[in-house]
């Protein structure tokens, strides 16, 4: 009978630690902190496919579903790509990725970086932007929290109906150029200059509205542009710069756990990575040229000089522009070309 009373004693406690289990009102998981980032770029292109989605798809893995970072490609959510770095200072969005160039003469600092035949691999300019913003770009951005710098490998020259092989060919060409910096570049060279964000070139390049247009090989293959050009003349004239960066607000509100992996996940080794996977795409995007056998031209040393020296008044015309604002534009060049050759070690 002991026995007994004790089995039923166990059961019942059994039973009612049952009972007060499922009684237990749900504990519903908090909601994730939704982060929207908004881009220009189709999500064919690289940016989207192996940076901006999988470094999304990170920061969520990581913080195990406490942030979800939706990404919204082509301008999905409205506007223009002149309008991303408003949205993210405005709050309209959370995190932005876009060109500054697409905003003339918003950052004239960063436009050190475009000036032309400032030699340096992707994965050195993107290191070098990154570190440069540290010690001089953080009044530029300081409406903003960016997150990484980085950069394409150089830009060339491709055209639709004439291969530019000296000076003289681009006499009244309309090239099509990304920046304020870009358009002074191809003035000096004697092309008239026509600026519009990439989405655009390929229809401006079919209708004529362009004869050509200043961009690296990297680029050309996500919007087609092969189709819409039939010669090519690399130069290693320029460069375009990129930046992701985030509503200030909004980061600085986050918990600090969370900004912790943002920021273990962006800065400078992210660059560095950004910049790889430019200069790594640079090849794939030549070899379609190549494959259609349109022609590839090189410039002889002989016509690069002459280049540089018409573009020279480019580079004095930003070093009186900043000396302006009251930077010395001179010494910032130097530091420019001083962090391009350090990082220059890795070619890559």
């Amino acid at each position: 009978m002991r026995i007994i009373r004790e089995f039923a004693g166990s059961a019942a406690l059994l039973l009612l630690a049952v009972g007060l289990l499922f009684s237990v009102p749900n504990v519903p998981r908090a909601e994730p902190i939704i982060l929207r980032l908004h881009h220009f770029n189709s999500p064919k292109a690289i940016a989207h496919r192996l940076f901006i989605q999988p470094w999304a798809d990170e920061i969520e893995r990581k913080l195990e579903g406490r942030v979800k970072i939706q990404v919204f490609p082509a301008m999905q959510l409205g506007g223009k790509p002149s309008d991303l770095y408003g949205q993210a200072r405005d709050g309209v969005v959370d995190i932005i990725w876009t060109i500054p160039g697409y905003s003339p003469g918003r950052f004239p600092l960063t436009e050190v970086f475009e000036l032309p035949f400032l030699t340096g691999s992707a994965t050195a300019a993107s290191q070098a932007l990154t570190e440069f913003h540290q010690k001089w770009m953080r009044d530029e951005y300081k409406d903003t929290h960016p997150l990484v710098f980085h950069s394409t490998a150089p830009t060339h020259i491709h055209t639709t109906e004439k291969q530019i092989r000296v000076l003289e060919d681009f006499e009244g060409m309309k090239i099509r150029t990304p920046s304020r910096v870009g358009a002074e570049t191809l003035s000096a060279l004697g092309a008239v200059p026509v600026g519009m964000p990439v989405p655009a070139v390929y229809e401006a390049l079919s209708r004529g509205v362009v004869e050509g247009t200043a961009i690296p090989w990297t680029i050309m293959r996500p919007f087609r542009l092969h189709e819409v050009t039939n010669y090519h003349t690399e130069v290693a004239l320029s460069r375009v710069v990129f930046v992701m960066t985030m509503n200030k607000r909004r980061y600085e509100e986050l918990p600090p756990d969370i900004k912790a992996v943002i920021d273990d996940s962006t800065g400078i080794a992210l660059a560095k990575r950004l910049g790889r996977l430019w200069h790594d795409d640079e090849m794939p995007g030549r070899a379609i040229a190549e494959e259609r056998g349109q022609p590839i031209l090189s410039l002889s040393e002989e016509e690069r000089e002459r280049w540089q020296e018409k573009t020279q008044s480019v580079i004095d015309g930003w070093v009186e522009k900043v000396g302006a604002l009251g930077y010395d534009g001179q010494a910032l060049l130097v530091e420019a070309r001083r962090l391009l050759a350090m990082y220059g070690g890795d070619q890559r």
